[in-house]
């Protein structure tokens, strides 16, 4: 498949790039630092990405790299930037509306806290004691929710260089709701309770960069099971399976 990342040189983005062309895609890569790109990719990975340096707030710049792409990877930016993380998102999409050759599947980098709570109405984001900042993945969540766009929010909690367990089993991947067990009783806690309880149990939310990544490289086809959902990642061993 021919598939695009925005934001190529950062954590989630500079994987992307590596396992797609691992996995034998045709990948580029939109960036405003090139060299940062090079210096990360090495000389194997540079004869293997299309590489397109420009304003990823230009709408003419992205809609002309969006042409004959089969999928888009937004790993741009991130909440604290605030208003302009909003734009570039919008942009991007906007343009993946109005590119008559796009027709793909899009993904874009969320959080664990725009996903439900398990037995209430609440996400995290939305809980006292939550950085402010993060209501941003909100405003991108319901500006995709305005599209016809196949898309997905990949939403992980904390993600890391490496899986840091060495008794885990797999990849436990919801569609919706938080991937972590949650008692029923949850439901008759406050929202300052159910917030402190999630705070508790962040640490099980951690996950790998490298299966993030995978996840997302996965499913990329049409009309897949995770379009138009939001999907919540954690890890869980023989232990809690059995």
């Amino acid at each position: 498949m021919k598939i695009i990342v925005f934001g190529a040189t950062g954590n989630t983005g500079k994987r992307v790039l590596a396992q797609g062309i691992q996995m034998g895609h045709e990948m580029t890569a939109f960036v405003r630092n090139a060299e940062k790109l090079y210096d990360q990719l090495g000389e194997h990975s540079k004869k293997h990405v299309k590489v397109i340096v420009d304003d990823m707030m230009d709408p003419v710049s992205v809609r002309e790299a969006l042409v004959n792409q089969d999928a888009a990877i937004i790993a741009a930016g991130h909440a604290g930037q605030g208003e302009e993380f909003v734009r570039i998102v919008d942009n991007i999409i906007s343009q993946c509306e109005l590119e008559p050759s796009f027709s793909g599947r899009v993904w874009v980098m969320g959080g664990a806290g725009l996903l439900d709570i398990p037995y209430t109405d609440l996400i995290g984001n939305n809980l006292p004691g939550f950085p402010p900042e993060y209501k941003n993945h909100n405003r991108n969540f319901e500006r995709l929710q305005r599209t016809d766009l196949d898309w997905t929010m990949m939403c992980p909690g904390t993600m890391t260089d490496s899986r840091e367990h060495s008794d885990i089993a797999y990849l436990h991947v919801t569609t919706e709701i938080l991937p972590v067990p949650m008692q029923e009783t949850i439901k008759d806690f406050s929202e300052a309770e159910v917030a402190g309880h999630l705070f508790s149990r962040f640490q099980e939310l951690n996950v790998a960069y490298d299966d993030v990544v995978m996840c997302m490289l996965d499913h990329l086809e049409l009309e897949g099971s995770f379009k138009r959902k939001r999907v919540g990642l954690a890890y869980q061993s023989h232990i809690a399976v059995s």
